[in-house]
């Protein structure tokens, strides 16, 4: 016997209830979570700033140290040369199943574990954004996965890479928060401004000259780990 017009559209409307209940509600604790970590990521990178600033003061004045705060989900650091920007995304994701961490019993005995929240770090050269030249180049310098158990691991090039790699039993506290800032500042801080390809520069139009001051037309950025747009070589 054929289901009823009315009993198909009451059970679709049934487990559009259970996926609400389940899937959004758990994208909903994740997002808590990542937020409240994040909270703590703005206090770490303040008292960071804080501490740098006070111990420097007289040494040269031509280095500086700043925090600012965009909104709620959005942290900026200036340490010497460098800006690095935190940036929690407000949308939680799902770990990519060609991840290790699916061949684990962590994800499939609790499905619910691979959903998490990222905090992203970008590295921009200071002059870049003072002279807004819109053409340099910003670097994903590693990002924090966060999921609803607290558990949390930080993805990233070289030392970044091999730190905090183990979701499984890793949990986001305090000290880890303080540990991460101090090892992206001082990775940053480890790589230095390339010059460009004598090429790339070869040839200046008039219009470039005229605005040479702010913005000459030719991308700067430094070679960190990987940029906004995808480059040879994998993440840990």
């Amino acid at each position: 016997m054929s289901m009823e017009p009315s009993d198909k559209l009451n059970n679709d409307r049934e487990r559009i209830l259970d996926i609400v209940k389940t899937k959004s509600v758990l994208k909903q604790d994740v997002f808590a979570e990542t937020k409240e970590a994040f909270a703590v990521f703005r206090k770490a990178l303040q008292e960071t700033i804080d501490y740098l600033r006070q111990k420097f003061a007289g040494l040269d004045e031509r280095v500086t140290f700043d925090y600012k705060e965009s909104g709620d989900f959005q942290v900026e650091i200036k340490v010497a040369g460098d800006v690095l920007i935190f940036f929690m995304h407000t949308n939680v994701f799902q770990v990519e199943k060609t991840h290790s961490l699916w061949k684990s019993s962590y994800f499939s005995e609790d499905e619910s574990r691979s959903y998490v929240g990222i905090i992203n770090v970008y590295n921009f050269l200071a002059d870049s954004l003072k002279y807004q030249r819109v053409q340099d180049l910003g670097y994903l310098v590693g990002r924090i996965l966060i999921n609803k158990d607290k558990h949390f691991m930080l993805q990233g090039k070289r030392q970044m890479g091999i730190m905090y790699n183990n979701l499984l039993d890793q949990e986001l506290g305090e000290s880890q928060i303080r540990d991460i800032v101090n090892t992206i500042i001082l990775y940053t801080l480890n790589f230095d401004l390339l010059t460009p390809p004598f090429q790339a520069i070869e040839e200046v139009s008039v219009s470039d000259m005229q605005v040479m001051t702010h913005q000459l037309n030719v991308a700067t950025g430094k070679r960190l780990g990987f940029r906004f747009r995808h480059e040879e070589g994998d993440i840990s």
